[in-house]
């Protein structure tokens, strides 16, 4: 639910303009406004298919301009909801047109345009809140969600029909706990750049434990101020602060040594404003998200390195991930949804023909026998000797060989690879390289996502499936063939791109905008009218 107070004043105006119709439909209405109202509410109505469909089927009868009681709250409601849009992000809706419109109406064709228009007002608000303002496809080429548009049709007729329309019209935002969560940080974040922010900046380039003085003082001021220290008096770097460093760094994805370094005082003088904005822009993302993720879905938030498995909204199963470079951009790891069918156990790996142009050609060129342990593979799956092979005739588009890597505890793919067969060619799987799961930023892949704990994750996969998923699991592997188990129930899987979670603990996390998507889609938000001041209420 919104703070009253946020909306009080604006909505009372907007509710009683809501309502301030100069005439209204009456139910004995003659025949002749009756056909006047239905042609003038079909010939404008007919530029918006969804709601033509809803008024055809209904025989073009009213919705909003009937005087009774009923249509004076779907006005209301809708009014109250539209002032409301700001509030989750979205770009206010001028709306003195309209109640200038409605206040001056006068005959039978003025109320069917204005009908027509209201309807209008609520297919609007019902994509803004059911599917988000933009399309992420078009603000970044790796954004290749699809998201899923509400059905505007179904909504108008559903609304036109409910007992509640003020609920109805509360529940087409997204009713994710994640989406609730971040509307109650937005709030909190908006009353903290009301009050001028968290305090004054520190302006040191580090502070170590044991430190005094007024930068320390600073510091502290801060972290008291964003929930991380309890109030004191203290000006040395003491245990506590240590301690409130530790958990700042924590909810940061930094390194948690309890040390104020260059990195953490960046993030520790991050402004409120720039935390909104981040805020906003997790709420339009969730927005893109579909609203049935599923009882059990895998869930990987490339900014946080992580995947997690989630069982009815909780987590069961968590392991850090490696994903895509940050350079090239070719090796950013792309943000979709789609199905986990299967895993394949002592995988081979296939170079993709990005890669083998990219990083293993332009080597086969000067050294045939480079990256020696790749086979290659002719049309007929048969391996081709190198010696053979006259590398330097080739480029990327003639190159007439497929490129394995045989199973192996050295393969690039590990020992166990998870596949959701898709355009962009990305799995999750196992790595022979483990030593940079202890690095705090793990963008080191090609495109796919690592995992640190692969077998583990296996066998919660299978364990709807086996008394024994451990089992089961080892004694495929244990054959050194390469073997595919289906999962008997596909598992949606979401890769995701969030630089700020609010947590159940009702602490918001933050992470690095690694491939500069957000700042993008802020960019993208500010020009389509989103603003932070209209997103303090």
């Amino acid at each position: 639910m919104l703070p009253p107070r946020v909306l009080s004043r604006q909505l009372r105006c907007l509710r009683a303009a809501a309502l301030a119709i100069a005439c209204a439909l009456p139910v004995s209405a003659s025949a002749s406004d009756v056909t006047a109202f239905k042609q003038a509410l079909a010939e404008t109505i007919a530029e918006r298919p969804a709601a033509a469909k809803v008024y055809r089927a209904r025989g073009f009868a009213p919705i909003w301009t009937t005087g009774d009681a009923e249509a004076q709250r779907r006005r209301a409601a809708l009014f109250e909801a539209v002032a409301a849009l700001p509030l989750h992000g979205l770009p206010a809706i001028e709306l003195d047109g309209m109640r200038t419109r409605m206040a001056e109406a006068r005959t039978a064709r003025d109320l069917g345009r204005v009908e027509a228009e209201l309807s209008g007002l609520f297919l609007r608000y019902t994509r803004l809140m059911g599917a988000g303002l933009l399309t992420p496809s078009e603000i970044d080429v790796d954004m290749v969600r699809e998201v899923p548009r509400p059905d505007l049709a179904a909504a108008l007729r559903a609304f036109a029909e409910a007992d509640r329309p003020a609920a109805y019209l509360r529940d087409l935002a997204p009713r994710s706990a994640e989406y609730t969560r971040l509307m109650k940080a937005r709030f909190e974040l908006a009353e903290v750049v009301r009050a001028g922010g968290w305090g004054p900046e520190v302006r040191a380039r580090r502070l170590d434990p044991g430190d005094t003085g007024p930068e320390v003082v600073a510091l502290r001021d801060r972290l008291i101020a964003m929930g991380h220290l309890r109030r004191s008096a203290s000006a040395r770097y003491d245990a506590a602060m240590v301690e409130a460093v530790r958990r700042f760094q924590e909810t940061h994805g930094l390194e948690a040594d309890g040390v104020a370094g260059a990195a953490t005082l960046a993030a520790v003088n991050t402004p409120a404003e720039a935390r909104l904005q981040s805020v906003l822009v997790a709420l339009e993302r969730e927005r893109w998200l579909p609203r049935e993720r599923g009882a059990r879905h895998i869930l990987v938030n490339l900014t946080d390195f992580s995947a997690r498995i989630m069982d009815d909204g909780k987590v069961t199963f968590r392991t850090r991930a490696v994903v895509g470079a940050r350079s090239p951009v070719g090796k950013h790891t792309p943000e979709f949804s789609d199905e986990m069918e299967h895993m394949v156990l002592n995988p081979s790996w296939h170079v993709p023909r990005s890669i083998l142009a990219r990083d293993y050609l332009p080597k086969m060129k000067q050294n045939r026998n480079a990256a020696s342990y790749l086979q290659l593979v002719d049309g007929s799956g048969r391996v081709v000797n190198r010696s053979s092979v006259n590398f330097n005739a080739y480029n990327a588009r003639n190159f007439p060989f497929n490129v394995r890597q045989p199973p192996g505890p050295r393969n690039a793919l590990g020992l166990v690879k998870f596949m959701f067969p898709n355009e962009h060619a990305i799995y999750l799987h196992d790595t022979p390289e483990k030593h940079l799961f202890d690095r705090q930023d793990r963008t080191y892949s090609s495109g796919c996502v690592r995992l640190k704990e692969p077998f583990e994750f296996a066998y919660e996969l299978l364990r709807p499936q086996t008394d024994d998923p451990q089992g089961l699991f080892h004694s495929v592997l244990e054959t050194g063939r390469e073997t595919r188990i289906d999962l008997d129930t596909h598992v949606p899987v979401h890769l995701i791109y969030r630089t700020v979670r609010a947590r159940p603990d009702g602490r918001l996390a933050f992470r690095p905008d690694i491939y500069g998507r957000d700042a993008k889609v802020w960019t993208a938000l500010a020009a389509r009218g989103v603003a932070i001041a209209d997103a303090e209420g």
